[in-house]
């Protein structure tokens, strides 16, 4: 029976708790998909390394080019969000992973770029052996209700300075 993984919070770590379990589950040979809503950047780690983790890893963003903040989302966004929910769908059923990652999909309902009723549906028809991970800040309280295990990333202490390591921030 799949499970629901929920990361939320203000903090840092929110994907790099789900790469972690993405991991383990390819360490044991099974099929991770993430499928990342608002993000665009191929210069990250987990999207780099996705031909050296190939066939039990693959990554698809869906995510305009650039960073417009989360007051200047618009129509573009939407039709992203949702192109990426159906393709979640779609290669579910072809694929048939193991771990399913959507991430930052709690930001993307945040932000109105999709219905809560939608994604809790498309929760609901997800195969038993698909373990599923939801990560972004402002998770809604119908999937907080929904997971399993839900998981509230907050900064105890962070410099004053934005780091930026290659590796461990991106």
């Amino acid at each position: 029976m799949g499970h629901i993984y929920l990361y939320t919070g203000t903090g840092a770590g929110k994907t790099t708790n789900a790469l972690g379990l993405a991991l383990r589950s390819i360490g044991h040979k099974r099929k991770v998909i993430v499928i990342q809503f608002l993000k665009w950047w191929k210069n990250t780690g987990e999207y780099k390394i996705r031909k050296m983790l190939a066939p039990y890893y693959e990554i698809y963003q869906f995510g305009r080019k650039g960073w417009h903040g989360l007051s200047n989302l618009g129509e573009e966004d939407k039709k992203l969000a949702h192109k990426a929910l159906k393709f979640a769908e779609k290669i579910v059923k072809e694929k048939k992973p193991h771990l399913l990652v959507l991430d930052e999909i709690n930001l993307a309902l945040h932000c109105k770029l999709l219905d809560v009723k939608e994604v809790l549906e498309f929760l609901d028809r997800i195969p038993k052996k698909t373990d599923v991970v939801l990560t972004g800040r402002f998770a809604p309280k119908e999937l907080l209700d929904r997971a399993e295990f839900v998981n509230e990333i907050v900064d105890v202490k962070y410099p004053k300075e934005m780091v930026t390591t290659k590796g461990i921030q991106y």
